[in-house]
């Protein structure tokens, strides 16, 4: 008897006959099955439990530590408004102006939230320069699951249409604190659960390089909001690559930090054992500032707390870095743009002083079945209350995506987080072995088309949609910082983008390896130059 066959969708709040199974159904099956076959090999210590922090909240970091490059970056904003240059106010709303202006072509943009940011911006600048922060003014924006207190966060959901948040997220005030100024919520995919973006109650997110494509997801109005230029920054969330995929389709740096790095607190959940919090930006040091910035332990989420720095000494330099290639897995669908791109990429880490070694790549199979299975139980879990709902709202694509999670038992789920710390150590082994961090592709395909991910047969979209996270979802699973970068461009002039992949709480390496490709490249300084849709 299969599986499908002993299922009971009344206990199971599933129907095996649905479309759902004809999608996931052989999915479903399989990880079932492997599971089952690690039980049995699972070592009797095995064992991974939460971190249990606990301290007061992090200090605000006092000093930037970086100067202006001329590349129009965040840091060169800081600086710009630290000397006086520009203000806090004319920043704001020029940042307002670009965003009302832009957003027409490229809906990224939710709701500003124009009157209190200009509030923020005229009580900051009534402050002496000392005392306005790192971040000195500097606009941002936040997707739509980081919470206001007194302003919506509706996660990109109609079941969640008019929510007022009562309270602010760690991450938010931390900025708020830092000298940022918040300019409103940017659009998402729907609960946060599409690599491209798409959300099916609102207008789909474009491309700012090419509005025929997606932005990636689900952090795509963050994306549109720092590609189309209204902010320098934007606030996402990553669990099985939702940072990562619209930087890396949108030509941003964006960095998915160590799993529990960043407090959540204030911050919808989508998986609470995958979520990150983490910036998208024009440069890898921007992304470290702002890392650094939102970085650290907080009594309203004990999970989170790292004291290690994301802003090293940026040198250029990588003389004695050793970088890693794992071949394989990560690179076996890679079509040739791209895969031009990375050996441009890695031939510009050795002129920057990187040894450069192949490893044997990592076996996945099992790193993916943990991810799939642990991230469909608890967003499936999350959403219980209104999944059940025969008027719930949720749109089709993700409800295909959230049903499978109905199927697993405690015992698969347990065994799944059990294993996550040895399946860690042997994908270090394997993928990195003795280097400093590992390069592999961001996406191995070009950037698809909004078509190609919404229409036609069922099965050639969900084919198009699973080939965006082939190089992204295990690595939340396993709990590692990853960054991305572009690197090159397609030949409709799309951006291709590389992932480094470092030990845990090691952004540091990343952040300094990363700039030193940027130092020599000016793919991060490119911008788009398509305004003209409507």
């Amino acid at each position: 008897m299969s599986i499908k066959d002993k299922m009971a969708p009344a206990a199971h709040g599933f129907d095996p006959t649905s479309e759902a199974w004809a999608l996931y159904g052989g999915l479903v099956e399989a990880t079932l099955s492997s599971v089952d076959g690690m039980l049995a090999s699972v070592p009797a210590d095995a064992v991974e439990l939460p971190a249990g922090k606990m301290g007061k909240s992090a200090p605000v970091p006092s000093e930037i530590g970086y100067g202006p490059r001329g590349t129009g970056d965040l840091c060169d904003l800081v600086a710009q408004l630290t000397s006086g240059e520009t203000s806090p106010t004319k920043e704001v709303a020029a940042a307002l102006e670009r965003a009302s202006a832009r957003d027409n072509a490229y809906h990224g943009v939710i709701a500003l939230e124009a009157d209190r940011a200009m509030a923020d911006a005229e009580k900051l600048e009534a402050k002496p320069s000392a005392e306005r922060g790192i971040l000195a003014g500097a606009p941002y924006a936040r997707k739509d699951l980081f919470k206001r207190e007194g302003y919506r966060a509706e996660n990109g959901a109609l079941i969640f249409k008019g929510q007022i948040a009562d309270n602010t997220s760690t991450v938010i005030e931390r900025l708020d604190a830092a000298g940022g100024i918040d300019i409103g919520r940017l659009a998402m995919a729907e609960l946060a659960m599409s690599p491209t973006g798409f959300n099916a109650h609102t207008k789909h997110p474009r491309n700012p390089w090419n509005p025929a494509h997606v932005t990636g997801g689900s952090s795509s109005g963050s994306a549109v909001a720092v590609a189309a230029g209204y902010v320098r920054f934007a606030l996402g969330t990553d669990t099985g690559g939702s940072i990562r995929h619209p930087a890396a389709m949108s030509g941003l740096t964006g960095i998915k930090p160590t799993a529990n790095r960043v407090s959540r607190a204030g911050v919808w959940p989508l998986s609470w054992s995958l979520d990150c919090v983490g910036p998208l930006a024009r440069s890898a040091r921007d992304c470290g500032l702002v890392l650094d910035l939102i970085s650290g332990l907080d009594p309203r989420d004990t999970s989170a707390g790292s004291v290690a720095t994301a802003r090293p000494p940026l040198t250029g330099d990588l003389s004695g870095k050793t970088i890693a290639v794992p071949k394989g897995y990560y690179f076996e669908t890679v079509t040739p743009a791209v895969k031009a791109s990375l050996d441009a990429a890695i031939e510009t880490f050795k002129s920057a002083g990187a040894t450069i070694v192949e490893t044997a790549g990592p076996a996945m199979t099992a790193v993916n079945t943990m991810a799939h299975l642990v991230l469909a139980v608890e967003a499936s879990a999350q959403l219980a209350p209104h999944f059940t709902d025969p008027d719930c709202s949720i749109g089709r694509q993700v409800r295909d995506r959230l049903e499978p999670g109905m199927f697993y038992s405690g015992i698969h789920y347990a065994t799944a987080l059990r294993v996550r710390a040895t399946l860690r150590g042997k994908w270090i082994a394997e993928a990195m072995e003795g280097a400093d961090i590992a390069f592999i592709p961001a996406i191995a395909c070009e950037v698809p088309t909004i078509e190609e991910t919404t229409q036609g047969d069922p099965k050639l979209v969900s084919a198009a949609i699973a080939k965006l996270t082939h190089t992204t979802r295990g690595i939340n699973y396993l709990g590692l910082p990853a960054l991305v970068a572009p690197c090159g461009e397609d030949a409709k002039g799309l951006p291709i983008a590389f992932q480094l992949v470092g030990r845990p709480d090691d952004e540091a390496s990343l952040i300094e390896i990363a700039d030193a490709f940027q130092l020599k490249t000016d793919w991060h300084t490119r911008t788009p130059t398509d305004r003209s849709i409507s």
